[in-house]
């Protein structure tokens, strides 16, 4: 016999038909129907408590940079009912990095340059456990190559004994980018022209190479500010900006593995709303963000210098996609991932996709 059945039946057969009973009568029956509905309500998972995300250098980090000094993911968790949330931060620079840490599990969110994203998106793809999904887009602006050789004025001016600084050799943002440059320039097929020259160095590391004159380094695909502090050496000068050949389009976004999304959407929709609210926060107090970056660089910079960035209308801070699709048609086409995207939305959480991305 059953513990409702002892419960509801047992009385009924042990009692006489007194007052007393009756009100027993009652009582187990509601103890009964309390028991019951403890039975057939499942109570709703937890998310988790605490969060691990990465960013980069670079003024391209600038959300993520605001929202740690912020504690603007910390905010948007306890608005979303999720209490007291530790939120950990590491810097990371260069795809192949942030995809192994990403895969380790040391990750919960990624910023990331976006052809890393898609490449790893495009491997993981359908595999359970491991398929990656973008979160929203983060940032863009316009990468200089800068070289100290003077002889350089040009893609087609470079030599075998050159090199070319960038984070993440074939698969970093800058790499990716550099690669699309060269199609442009030289054909679809010499794509890969200049991969033989590329070394890979983390962005501060790039600057001190070129500016240092103790460096074989003759070049340093770059972001702001270190793209900027570069021109400041008289001995620097630009070759090529990455919005002239082949437009302003998002570069960085962040991302988690869709597993953590599926288990984690008042998280997920958290981090969303918290980039949103850094991006309007640098919109509308530009000198304190500029201040903020700063403080969280290792690289001396001044206000003035981050403000000329931030004023520059190649440097756009956005969690709409824009144009991260064409990554992911140049990747498939040059054969760096099998699979490609039937659209942008394909790539990122649903809540993106009534946005105008692309």
């Amino acid at each position: 016999m059953s513990v409702l059945e002892v419960l509801l039946i047992r009385p009924s057969l042990t009692c006489s038909p007194t007052l007393r009973c009756i009100a027993r009568r009652h009582l187990m029956a509601t103890l009964a129907a309390v028991i019951a509905s403890s039975w057939t309500v499942v109570p709703s998972r937890a998310e988790v408590a605490e969060v691990t995300v990465s960013k980069g250098y670079g003024i391209l980090y600038l959300p993520l940079i605001v929202m740690e000094d912020q504690k603007l993911l910390e905010k948007q968790a306890e608005k979303a009912g999720l209490g007291n949330v530790a939120v950990k931060w590491r810097v990371l620079d260069g795809g192949n990095v942030i995809n192994d840490a990403m895969m380790a599990g040391s990750l919960d969110f990624a910023g990331s340059g976006a052809p890393a994203f898609v490449a790893l998106w495009s491997k993981a793809k359908g595999i359970p456990n491991t398929a990656v999904i973008g979160v929203s887009a983060l940032s863009a602006t316009s990468l200089y190559l800068n070289s100290n050789n003077p002889q350089i004025k040009s893609l087609s001016d470079f030599k075998s004994g050159d090199k070319i600084a960038l984070p993440g050799i074939k698969t970093s943002l800058s790499a990716v980018v550099l690669q699309m440059m060269a199609a442009k320039q030289f054909g679809i097929e010499n794509y890969a022209r200049l991969d033989p020259l590329t070394v890979g160095l983390p962005h501060p590391e790039g600057l001190i190479a070129l500016t240092s004159g103790r460096s074989d380094v003759t070049a340093h695909f770059t972001s702001p500010p270190f793209s900027y502090l570069e021109l400041k050496d008289p001995k620097v000068h630009r070759i090529a900006s990455s919005v002239d050949d082949i437009g302003n389009i998002t570069l960085d976004v962040v991302y988690a593995s869709k597993k953590f999304v599926d288990a984690n959407p008042k998280m997920t929709e958290a981090m969303l709303a918290a980039l949103d609210e850094a991006d309007a926060f640098i919109r509308d107090h530009r000198e304190e963000a500029a201040e903020i970056f700063i403080r969280s660089s290792k690289t001396k910079i001044s206000k003035e210098d981050v403000l000329t960035i931030l004023g520059d209308p190649d440097t756009q801070f956005s969690t709409t996609p824009n144009s991260v699709k064409s990554f992911a048609d140049f990747m498939q086409r040059v054969g760096v991932i099998k699979v490609g995207a039937e659209k942008w939305s394909d790539m990122f959480i649903p809540q993106l996709g009534s946005r105008n991305g692309s």
